[in-house]
């Protein structure tokens, strides 16, 4: 592929960018995105992921034990590459991203659950803005404020503000948008009156601050018997004693990845020779 000339070359010709991002931890952020690494990965697509968490790195990890499971077991398990974002090494995150698109499809970004300059350096890149929230207003208020009394949405919060200056930034650099999408993470299989409450502030949420709201992964303990091995629900072979339960979060699993709307593989070839 010849080098990209101008901006309109660049964008046709780069990765497509899935950031998932939330300043606050414990939402299943890292989960969530291997799981989605893994998926498109599985589909036959070209993935990178770099973990941009240099402390806790839960997604490196997480793929670095997938891949001792295939040494030791002796088993096939498909597996995106992946790295740990060094900036004392090369601070530049921009320039780490330009270089995994020239042979990826799809880069997964995972950030640290904190403020961090090189995450919101990669939400400003981002084609896909994934903001995983727990099902309940303590993380609803990272992105708006619920009145106390009515549970309406009284303003924004500090993030919302955050990913707006992020899609302005993108904006400017080559005229594109960030689909920014809100996936309700560790939903409640009983239906509870505080869930749909929670419901109702993100949807009114979404029309004032230009998201999609998607349903995420539920609230299972099986999520966190996969991360030793490294496995996934995609890999239901090589979980021990899978029931009913691993099939219907692996049901849930394809409709989140679906839900993401990400681009089909014939866009991306089209990008290529547009730019070849």
């Amino acid at each position: 592929m010849r080098e990209p000339s101008n901006e309109r070359d660049r964008a046709l010709a780069r990765a497509h960018i899935i950031v998932f991002a939330n300043e606050k931890g414990g939402t299943g952020k890292s989960t969530t995105a291997v799981h989605v690494a893994v998926a498109l990965a599985a589909q036959g697509r070209r993935v990178a992921a770099i973990d941009l968490d240099t402390r806790q790195k839960t997604m490196a990890r997480y793929l670095e034990n997938r891949t001792a499971t295939c040494r030791r077991e002796a088993r096939e398990l498909v597996t995106p590459r992946f790295e740990v974002f060094d900036p004392s090494r090369d601070a530049n995150i921009e320039r780490r991203l330009d270089e995994m698109s020239e042979d990826a499809e799809f880069i997964v970004v995972d950030t640290p659950g904190r403020d961090d300059p090189y995450a919101l350096k990669a939400a400003g890149r981002a084609d896909t803005l994934v903001t995983p929230i727990n099902d309940s207003f303590i993380d609803l208020d990272l992105i708006g404020q619920v009145d106390p009394d009515t549970y309406k949405i009284k303003r924004p919060s500090f993030y919302a503000e955050v990913v707006w200056d992020a899609r302005k930034v993108r904006a400017k650099a080559d005229g594109a948008t960030v689909d920014w999408v809100v996936l309700r993470n560790r939903l409640q299989h009983l239906a509870a009156h505080n869930m749909r409450r929670v419901g109702v502030a993100v949807d009114e949420l979404s029309k004032r601050v230009g998201f999609r709201v998607i349903p995420g992964l539920g609230e299972r303990v099986i999520y966190r018997e996969l991360f030793p091995k490294g496995l996934t629900l995609l890999d239901m072979g090589a979980i021990e004693n899978a029931g009913m339960s691993h099939v219907a979060a692996r049901q849930e699993l394809r409709e989140m990845v679906s839900s993401l709307e990400l681009p089909e593989a014939a866009e991306l070839l089209e990008r290529e020779r547009t730019a070849a």
